[in-house]
């Protein structure tokens, strides 16, 4: 019976702090995402946010061995909102995924807080093979879109991804990386007017403007 009423206090526990990380994310995309005014807005009307939350119920409902909620959940976000974000995935609260169309993250990838993922970004894996397979995302990281991120490799904290890249190897704390495969071309910091790298906490008159092309066509 003791035993009964811990695991019930860890699932309640558990379902709490999903609103909790829902809290977050929502501080996030005001912080990252220029578009967003309000958390109303974002709430109501902003696809892949409603996305990424829904994914947080199916992740709780996966851990907790209730397969079949998650799945229903994970089908129904790849149906409406044409995300692919599998419930075993790992992400942190605190990540922002914008437009969300056609972004796949697979089972065994995790994401850090603070990353910024663009539509068609794709976390998946480089042959069919049980175990790890995907991509650890650090924190802080910015996908530009339709790149691919494919292994099970780690992007570092505060590392930039262009636009359309195949990243196929480790990326270090801090590097930018573009092309097929993937290169350092840059590091982070030398965007930066203030040496800040965590874009949350940056006060640069720039707002990492110079990587929006990065994020966006792969070029600066």
């Amino acid at each position: 019976m003791r035993l009964l009423f811990r695991k019930a206090g860890e699932f309640f526990r558990d379902f709490v702090s999903i609103f909790k990380h829902i809290s977050d994310d929502l501080e996030m995309y005001l912080k990252l995402d220029p578009a967003a005014e309000s958390k109303l807005q974002v709430f109501f009307f902003y696809a892949s946010f409603q996305g990424l939350m829904w994914y947080r119920f199916a992740h709780f409902f996966y851990k907790w061995k209730l397969k079949v909620l998650a799945y229903l959940i994970y089908y129904f976000v790849r149906v409406v909102f044409s995300m692919d974000i599998h419930p075993a995935a790992r992400i942190a609260p605190g990540v922002v995924i914008d437009h969300g169309i056609g972004v796949v993250i697979g089972s065994t990838a995790s994401v850090g807080r603070g990353t910024l993922i663009y539509h068609g970004v794709t976390l998946g894996t480089r042959k069919p093979c049980s175990g790890k397979r995907h991509p650890d995302v650090g924190e802080n990281v910015m996908i530009g879109t339709g790149a691919k991120i494919l292994g099970p490799i780690r992007v570092g904290n505060n590392a930039v991804v262009g636009a359309n890249a195949v990243v196929l190897e480790d990326v270090p704390d801090g590097a930018v990386v573009v092309g097929v495969p993937a290169r350092i071309v840059k590091w982070r910091r030398d965007f930066c007017d203030d040496g800040k790298t965590d874009r949350e906490h940056s006060y640069s008159e720039t707002r990492f403007d110079r990587l929006e092309n990065l994020l966006e066509t792969g070029k600066e």
